[in-house]
């Protein structure tokens, strides 16, 4: 099969997630009066982001409910005196000014001129559009999509609708989905009836179930030639 439309996810896809939210958390904990914040509490917070950001995915809440919630819990366990919605809105604001591409983003996406190019993304709509502007992606895709702002996320068929809808998609079988997340991203493209690609840069073991139709481990592996052939 041959393909019109890819559809990228963002977080640990093209962008190094890690990386972001370590900046952008570092310079609202620094705001708080919290400089030595990151260090203290990262590793709560990323227990946390990771139960939290699970639940949104299985519907138990809302996006709007997860910026405060997760640091809501974090302050709770921490006993810190700290407005959760005041800490939720700044970050998010942070995480707009971090834009760290994976190794091997730029050349891949410099291959793929003759493809059609999306985001679909669960992340905030302001901040997902802000990293991509200061990045040197921007201009690069016809339409980045998240999920706050269609009222479904990943996996839900729903936002894939959405997005066919909004790109004029008749044919979805010439739709790739290309995600790092397993649950999310190639289980959306499986409920939707498209082709999917993992990214498994840490050639992480799938004890999931989830099967995509390919597998990569490098940007490299990825290009227009190989598409139809990569990993299968």
């Amino acid at each position: 099969m041959s393909y019109d439309l890819l559809l990228f996810d963002l977080d640990d896809t093209l962008f190094d997630f890690d990386e972001t939210e370590k900046h952008a958390l570092g310079k609202t904990f620094h705001t708080f009066g919290l400089p030595n914040g990151l260090d203290a509490y990262r590793d709560t917070y990323r227990a946390i982001s990771s139960v939290i950001w699970d639940e949104l995915e299985q519907g138990h809440i809302a996006i709007e409910e997860l910026k405060v919630e997760r640091f809501r819990r974090l302050f709770a366990h921490h006993e810190l005196q700290i407005d959760a919605s005041h800490f939720g809105e700044l970050y998010i604001e942070n995480l707009g000014y971090e834009s760290h591409l994976i190794d091997g983003v730029e050349e891949m996406i410099s291959r793929l001129s003759e493809y059609r190019l999306a985001i679909l993304t669960n992340g905030f709509t302001l901040a997902q559009h802000a990293r991509i502007a200061g990045s040197p992606l921007r201009n690069t895709f016809e339409a980045i999509i998240a999920s706050e702002e269609t009222g479904y996320r990943k996996p839900q068929r729903e936002i894939f609708e959405y997005t066919f809808n909004k790109l004029g998609i008749t044919d979805p079988s010439r739709v790739l989905m290309i995600g790092d997340s397993l649950t999310s991203d190639i289980q959306g493209g499986i409920n939707a009836g498209i082709d999917t690609c993992w990214f498994n840069r840490d050639r992480r073991e799938n004890h999931t179930g989830i099967q995509p139709t390919y597998e990569i481990h490098s940007w490299e592996e990825f290009s227009p030639g190989r598409v139809t052939a990569i990993c299968k």
